[in-house]
């Protein structure tokens, strides 16, 4: 079995072992954490983890694997000196549960190493609601064929009509088998958050959270929109909503802003700074001017052992996104290597509690998630948007526009949404109806 190595500069190691198609996978996500120095070692049979994780323990910082069994089994036969994280399972289980759908349909299911209630949840999520699940209720250090013989068991005697398994042994012994079943592995999703976790829990980004981080931030082409006469108060007016924007955005960094004339510069630590930026991927700030104020901004953001030396950094950062154009941001690190540029565009955040039980209640009884609920109230509190037409639903929840249509319908005759008019097509064909959802203005 050979080990592949990626270096990079002020890199932070990482090992990765697992099945060869998850760490193909992983190879392209770890494409977006230019701090990871990776090795990624195939194992195929979970059992044969220990090697590897041992072999790679006195190289790395992080041992990542690619799902929980691997990761148990591992820590019972070696001792690792590392910070050992795996791979968790959230939307690869939608993956395979709508795989299982289409293949058999949705019915009894024997599942292992999997949370019982996490599928029930999403079973109700794709309208299905007569069912049963049976988990895997033995030892973790089980082996493959021993739990391989569990959904055997159950399917034999006509209890099951599947096999929902996390463990590619367990899969390949059902298939031996002539047992349907499905391998849950991670999608594209489920490996980014575990990159993430594994990149904020080294012992160098835990030394590295206090370190200075200077911001400079830059309006491209301010006297196009300021300047003397009558013009003149609606361009403070201008520059006062920036500042007020900056503030807020400064606040989340528990940071420092100061105004010195044309520039803004801004203080705050590097952990602060990564958790907020979600490890450097994203700058909403950006996007969020550019919309409400109509202006672009270039931003530089130096790191450095020293606050002079993040000062420098962050004057050749600015000066990188002002090359590239504006309206972008630039990260230039202790070594002077450049990250760039950051996406500026704010992502979806599904972890907006629901508190009103009542409310919950009702949009349960009518088959709206708390996953579909999280989704539409993180749009409102993103755009402060109620209305919407089928077409747009169909983007924000994620599902298609046929789905939309069956779920408006339970939706409408529970009252959760009106329809409150129509809007005419951009070329010929039937105008669209435009929902209010009115339970979201109620939570």
């Amino acid at each position: 079995m050979s080990v592949h190595n990626y270096p990079s500069q002020e890199s932070v190691s990482i090992g990765v072992i697992g099945p060869e198609v998850i760490l193909e996978h992983v190879k392209a996500a770890l494409s977006y954490f230019p701090s990871f120095s990776p090795y990624l070692k195939p194992c195929e049979k979970e059992e044969e983890a220990a090697e590897p994780a041992s072999a790679l323990g006195s190289r790395v910082e992080i041992l990542l694997f690619s799902d929980y069994y691997t990761y148990h089994q591992t820590n019972n036969k070696t001792e690792i000196d590392v910070s050992a994280h795996y791979i968790p399972l959230s939307t690869g289980i939608y993956r395979s549960l709508s795989r299982v759908k289409n293949a058999d349909g949705l019915q009894n299911l024997s599942i292992d190493m999997l949370s019982k209630e996490y599928v029930e949840e999403i079973m109700y999520d794709l309208d299905h609601t007569d069912f049963t699940i049976y988990p895997f209720n033995g030892v973790s250090s089980a082996s493959p064929l021993k739990i391989a013989a569990f959904h055997k068991s159950l399917f034999d005697q006509g209890i099951t009509s599947a096999a929902l398994t996390s463990i590619k042994s367990v899969a390949e012994h059902l298939t031996r088998m002539n047992v349907p079943n499905e391998w849950v592995i991670p999608t594209h999703q489920d490996i980014m958050i575990a990159l993430e976790r594994a990149l904020l829990a080294t012992e160098t980004r835990r030394n590295k959270e206090s370190q200075i981080v200077v911001g400079l931030i830059k309006v491209d082409h301010l006297k196009d929109h300021t300047g003397n006469g009558p013009l003149e108060h609606e361009a403070q007016k201008l520059k006062l909503e920036i500042q007020r924007m900056l503030l807020d955005y400064v606040k989340q960094l528990d940071g420092h802003l100061v105004d010195v004339g044309e520039e803004y510069v801004f203080f705050t630590t590097r952990g602060i700074f990564e958790r907020e930026t979600r490890g450097y991927k994203f700058m909403p700030l950006l996007n969020d001017i550019k919309t409400a104020a109509g202006v672009p901004l270039s931003i530089g953001i130096g790191f450095g052992r020293s606050a002079t030396n993040a000062g420098t950094n962050a004057r050749l950062a600015l000066g990188q996104s002002q090359e590239f154009g504006g309206n972008t941001c630039f990260i230039v690190r202790e070594d002077k290597s450049v990250i760039g540029p950051v996406e500026m565009t704010h992502p979806v955040v599904y972890d907006l509690s629901i508190k009103n039980s009542e409310l919950m209640e009702r949009a349960r009884s009518a088959g709206m998630s708390a996953v579909y609920m999280n989704k539409l109230l993180a749009q409102v509190d993103r755009l402060g948007k109620t209305d919407y037409t089928a077409h747009e639903l169909a983007g924000v929840l994620g599902i298609t526009l046929r789905s939309v249509h069956r779920i408006l319908v339970k939706w409408m005759d529970a009252g959760l949404i009106e329809i409150i008019g129509e809007e005419k097509a951009a070329s010929k064909g039937r105008p669209r109806q435009i929902y209010r959802i009115s339970i979201l203005s109620q939570n």
